[in-house]
């Protein structure tokens, strides 16, 4: 058996750390795994591989950034030649980024089986480009592997039923088997010189708080008027516009302290001790469920409604006084962890068992 795994993101690397060392260790499976390059920054690229011990990319296509379009352009252009050349059995995307959207039109352009890893999310909003990126990827997929019995659920009302299993969510897969050596290895509390549960750990990177300079200003001054110590690990993009822009520099109090991207091992250090996670990112919000830490969303949902259904997880909106008073307020409790909401962490075991049925049945 031959899988083509399509990754390009920081999400899709620890997701795909969990599968690709399970496929690793299986004799008659070979696993090319391809880049798009979509992530370029060494911190939020080579780091994670490193980390996770995935393999080399075999090809790396070196996209970059760009508008949508040409990026998923140049993308699929780059998928097609390679699955051309080494004709996997299957293509296997994750989550709901640009290259997740372009591993599966090439896919079923060419007659391939794609195999969608985290699907059947949803937040119900066409204006995300994530949400377009899930819709079209599900609708063409022909092995769905949902996280969450809620996914399942979403693919059911849109009639998309066959090919559907809930697997349990894969990054928790690669939480479990990492964490120990995490908080072994990192040292970025002393770094820092951060005291365990006397910060808020933040990052910011959707497009709709990034671009908005408003959003942006909004969310700075809310969290500098939490007095709380705020560490902010910045998404290179959300840098650059901080740089272009002073009226959201003089936003930025004294009590954030903007550092670099990080590594997986630092970032899960980073939420395990956290008093609270504060995050526009569907990964992290995941994360500190995993991690047992009060979460504040700065977006109008998410696609995680189990996690604010167990009350860990608060939707906040983007204005000052509701970021403060969050911050500041919302706790939670131990009972709100209790279910496994998540699975049980063999999500690999689960998908590359469906792999064999799957393939035994053509």
């Amino acid at each position: 058996m031959k899988v083509l795994t399509i990754v390009g993101a920081r999400p899709q690397f620890i997701k795909a750390a969990s599968l690709s060392r399970y496929l690793k260790s299986l004799p008659d499976i070979k696993e090319i795994i391809l880049h798009t390059g979509q992530h370029y920054d060494n911190n939020m690229n080579d780091n994670f591989f490193s980390e996770l011990d995935i393999p080399r990319p075999d090809y790396n296509l070196g996209v970059g950034s760009d508008t949508h379009a040409r990026q998923t352009a140049r993308m699929m252009i780059g998928i097609e030649d390679v699955a051309l050349k080494e004709r996997p059995d299957f293509i296997l995307i994750y989550g709901d980024t640009n290259s997740t959207i372009a591993g599966a039109i090439v896919g079923a352009k060419l007659h391939i089986t794609v195999v969608h890893v985290e699907a059947g999310l949803r937040n119900f909003n066409k204006k995300i480009p994530e949400e377009i990126n899930r819709i079209v990827s599900d609708s063409i997929s022909a092995l769905l592997f949902c996280p969450t019995e809620t996914a399942v659920n979403n693919l059911k009302k849109e009639g998309i039923t066959t090919g559907v299993y809930n697997v349990g969510d894969i990054m928790l897969e690669t939480y479990l088997f990492y964490k120990n050596k995490a908080l072994k290895n990192s040292s970025i509390l002393n770094r820092l010189n951060l005291k365990s549960k006397e910060y808020i750990l933040c990052t910011i990177h959707r497009a709709s708080n990034t671009d908005n300079t408003e959003n942006l200003k909004n969310i700075f001054i809310g969290l500098t008027n939490s007095k709380e110590t705020i560490i902010l690990p910045l998404h290179p993009r959300t840098r650059k516009i901080i740089n272009q822009d002073k009226s959201i520099k003089k936003s930025i109090g004294k009590n954030i302290n903007i550092i670099e991207p990080v590594g997986y091992f630092d970032m899960i250090c980073l939420e395990v001790n956290a008093k609270k996670i504060v995050t526009d990112s569907g990964g992290v919000q995941k994360e500190a469920y995993f991690c047992k830490v009060p979460c504040i969303t700065l977006f109008e949902n998410t696609a995680w409604v189990e996690t604010v259904e167990e009350g860990v997880n608060k939707i906040v909106e983007i204005n000052p006084k509701s970021i403060r008073k969050n911050i500041i307020s919302f706790n939670t409790s131990k009972e709100n962890y209790t279910k496994k909401i998540f699975g049980n962490g063999k999500t690999s075991e689960k998908i590359v068992k469906l792999l064999y049925q799957y393939k035994n049945q053509l």
